[in-house]
């Protein structure tokens, strides 16, 4: 602590091992915390690393870091543990626009966002509540003032044109000759008698170019100048044109050549660490009670989505609401997370019940549908640990992969035994929904409306912002639908699980690439696993898993290890969609490097 004190105020180029590790490491305990995995905490623990000429070796588990760090003259090993993890999609967002803010200052290059002042931008107002509106702001700005200096480039060449000068395009020919004949001595290196020749031309046309200058600088100056304007930006053009970023988000990790030099204004120990401050401390989005309304509109489009009716809506919306809600008020005190969803399982249960029986004193149909609350527990579901472990695993991470399927199946062991408890309390029957009989074309219409609705929901949830939230969604109910769809048609059920990651993964990537290239807005570059895990967590069987539960609770072993192994078919499935989108779409997936 004495070392970062000491270098607090200094350019973090120039401070200490102990000031730069103390950055890198809280830059992946951050990550780590936001819920995401080992891979990805690694990968930004580098982007940070690389710039300031430190190595990083680190062992990264579901809730501790452990990070070896050494710049080539001394050496400091840092341990960070967490209390508990969790999901924060706002946080692994803005930590990525950190790591450009953080990268371009000292003079290395963006690999996450095509525009660097949205990420310069946003590290300024970090004290806004709506991070994603000062983005979409700032994007607006930066289209503006590139379509008024375009208007003004062609207003210029326009006049270069009608006023053009023959002696100057002479002279422009000759030196991009001039330039070409240099990338050819790169390529291939001339003899003494060349090089000669070369320079004996060169300097006779800067001769006559001199001569030229002097002949027309009383005459005509005003034209001289903007013909010097109109060359120069001609060979800005140009450059641009052949120094293109490297491709992939993970391609120019390691490597910035091609890249045209930034301006190095440098970042000290102390800004670094106010804006991880500032990203931290921010609060949650949304309130309790707007997640869990959320909540409730993501379990009851769940429900529909397995088949269920309007009654079932209606149960699963009000016991998720609630449940949600109270989740959110006790993990304000910190209370263990078992508990708390054990908690919250078995209130969200309870209410659902209670609303169908209550609906009962007047409709006695709806006393049948004993299946309701099983969606009512769905907003439980562990996605984003769940997919994080099987890319852990794909990555041959296999210590942080194992924590995380482990911590999952504690939360639906927990999860499933609770409602197992309640159903067998007020002795519930969950025999599956009944057949809705509906239209197939109203039905694709109603999957796809409800899977947009249950992927905003969960986004929410994780505590996504807006755009987030409906980039996401759209995403979703393409790929849910058509789960759905072919699942209908007699594709095996694990297979449909595939074939739908497989294309969430694809469109996030492509959505990824278009905001990179250009096609779309900057301030829409979200992390893919912040637009993945939600339109899938949609997908993950939790009717399977519970009646894998219910059946063992009644010692009915053969069916319970059917529904088990029904439920771990469709769940590897999941990860292992997203891993080949993954390697069909990213370098740094496809090799093993």
């Amino acid at each position: 602590m004495e070392d970062i004190e000491r270098d607090w105020d200094k350019p973090i180029t120039e401070a200490g091992i102990a000031a730069k590790a103390s950055v890198i490491v809280r830059v992946g305990m951050l990550d780590l915390g936001a819920g995401t995995g080992s891979f990805r905490v690694r990968e930004m623990m580098h982007r940070i690393a690389y710039p300031l000429g430190v190595h990083v070796r680190a062992d990264v588990n579901l809730t501790d870091i452990e990070a070896a760090c050494t710049d080539g003259h001394d050496r400091i090993t840092e341990v960070v543990d967490l209390p508990t993890t969790g999901v924060n999609t706002e946080r692994i967002w803005l930590l990525e626009h950190f790591a450009d803010w953080f990268n371009v200052n000292l003079g290395s290059g963006s690999m996450y966002h095509s525009r660097t002042e949205v990420s310069e931008g946003l590290m300024q107002h970090l004290d806004q509540r709506d991070a994603s509106q000062v983005s979409a702001d700032l994007s607006k700005q930066l289209r503006k003032e590139r379509k008024e200096n375009k208007s003004r480039h062609d207003m210029w060449d326009q006049a270069a044109e009608a006023d053009d000068d023959p002696v100057l395009d002479a002279l422009e020919q000759a030196e991009r000759a001039r330039s070409g004949s240099e990338h050819a001595q790169t390529a291939a290196p001339l003899d003494m008698r060349d090089i000669n020749r070369a320079e004996h031309e060169h300097n006779s046309q800067e001769e006559r170019k001199a001569e030229y200058r002097a002949e027309h600088e009383h005459t005509a100056p005003s034209r001289r100048e903007r013909c010097d304007e109109v060359r120069e930006r001609r060979i800005a053009r140009r450059l641009e044109r052949t120094q293109h970023p490297p491709k992939g988000e993970y391609a120019s990790h390691f490597d910035h050549v091609g890249q045209r030099p930034e301006h190095r204004r440098g970042v000290t120990v102390r800004q670094a660490h106010e804006r991880l401050d500032m990203i931290e401390h921010r609060k949650p989005l949304y309130s309790p009670a707007f997640a869990g309304l959320a909540s409730a509109c993501a379990c009851a489009a769940f429900v529909f989505l397995l088949g269920g009716g309007p009654y079932d809506m209606i149960g699963a919306f009000v016991g998720a609401g609630l449940g949600h809600w109270l989740r959110r008020r006790l993990f304000v005190h910190h209370l263990n997370q078992f508990f708390v969803t054990f908690v919250c399982v078995s209130v969200a249960a309870l209410a659902c019940t209670g609303m169908l029986r209550l609906i009962g004193l007047f409709d006695p149909v709806a006393l049948q549908h004993d299946t309701a609350y099983i969606g009512a527990m769905l907003f439980v579901i562990p996605g984003f640990p769940m997919i994080t472990g099987g890319l852990d695993m794909a990555k041959i991470d296999f210590p942080s992969g194992i924590q995380r399927v482990a911590y999952v199946l504690c939360i639906v062991l927990i999860a499933t035994l609770a409602g197992w408890m309640v159903a067998s309390i007020v002795h519930l029957n969950p025999q599956g929904f009944e057949p809705l009989g509906l239209n197939p074309v109203v039905n694709c219409l109603l999957r796809m409306v409800f899977a947009f609705i249950g992927v905003w929901g969960f986004s929410v949830m994780f505590n996504s912002p807006q755009r987030m939230c409906l980039v996401a969604a759209v995403i979703g109910m393409i790929t849910d639908t058509l789960r759905l769809e072919i699942v209908d048609m007699g594709v095996p059920a694990e297979a449909g699980a595939f074939i739908g990651a497989l294309l969430a993964g694809l469109l996030a990537s492509a959505w990824r690439s278009s905001v990179r290239r250009g096609l779309l807005p900057p301030h829409l570059g979200y992390p893919r696993i912040c637009m993945t895990v939600p339109s899938i967590v949609i997908m993950v069987p939790g009717m399977y898993m519970y009646r894998a539960m219910f059946y063992l609770g009644a010692f009915d072993t053969l069916h319970a290890l059917d529904w088990a192994f029904r439920a771990f078919m469709v769940i590897i499935c999941l990860p292992i969609g997203l891993v080949m989108a993954r390697v069909l779409t990213d370098k740094s997936w496809r090799y093993d490097v």
